[in-house]
C-alpha cells in the first residue's frame, strides 16, 4: 500500500514540475506583426530597439509596399452595365482597357471581379447577372493579355448595394463590376 502511495506521488511529482516547467508566456503576441526577413529592420536599428526596450518596427520597405499596393487598388475602376445587360459599353472596355495596364505593372497580383446587379429582378436571375457581368469583363481583361490565374469571379447579385436608394440612379450605381486585389 506504501509502494502504491508512493508510486502515487511520484506521478503527481512528476506531473506537477512537467506543467510547471511549461512556458507561460506567449512567444508571439498577439498585436505583433511577422515581418517576412526581406522586409526586418536593420541589424544595428534591431539592437538600437532592443536597447530602447521597443519592438522591431516594420521598416521603411514596408511603408513603401503598402503604399504601392493602395496605389495600385485605386487604379482599378469600376465598369457600369445598362439594365439588365452583361455587355460591354466603350467606355467599360476603355476603363478595362487601364485596369489591364494596371495588371501588368503589379505582375504577381490576384483580383477578384464582383458582379453586382441592381434591386430589381428575383435572387436567383441577378445572381446570374452578375456573373454574366464579371465574365464578360474577366474575358475581356484575358484578352487584353492577363493570365486568367490572376482572375477571379463572384457574383453577389444584389446583395452588396453601393447606393442604397430605390430610383434609376442609385441602381445606375448597382449595376457594376468591382475589382478587388487579393
Amino acid at each position: 500500500m506504501k509502494k502504491q502511495v508512493a508510486g502515487l506521488w511520484l506521478v503527481l511529482g512528476c506531473g506537477v514540475l512537467v506543467a510547471g516547467g511549461c512556458a507561460s508566456n506567449q512567444t508571439v503576441k498577439k498585436d505583433e506583426a511577422l515581418v517576412p526577413v526581406a522586409q526586418a529592420a536593420s541589424p544595428a536599428a534591431k539592437k538600437e530597439e532592443a536597447v530602447q526596450g521597443k519592438t522591431v518596427a516594420q521598416a521603411p520597405v514596408k511603408e513603401a509596399e503598402q503604399s504601392s499596393q493602395q496605389q495600385f487598388k485605386n487604379a482599378l475602376d469600376k465598369i457600369y452595365f445598362d439594365f439588365d445587360s452583361a455587355n460591354l459599353t466603350d467606355a467599360d472596355r476603355a476603363t478595362l482597357v487601364k485596369n489591364a495596364d494596371a495588371l501588368r505593372k503589379m505582375a504577381g497580383a490576384k483580383v477578384r471581379i464582383e458582379g453586382n446587379c441592381d434591386e430589381r429582378g428575383s435572387d436567383e436571375y441577378n445572381l446570374a447577372l452578375g456573373e454574366k457581368r464579371a465574365e464578360a469583363a474577366r474575358k475581356y481583361l484575358v484578352a487584353m493579355g492577363i493570365d486568367p490565374s490572376r482572375l477571379s469571379t463572384i457574383s453577389y447579385g444584389k446583395e452588396k448595394p453601393a447606393d442604397p436608394g430605390h430610383n434609376e440612379t442609385a441602381w445606375a450605381k448597382n449595376r457594376r463590376d468591382e475589382f478587388v486585389v487579393q
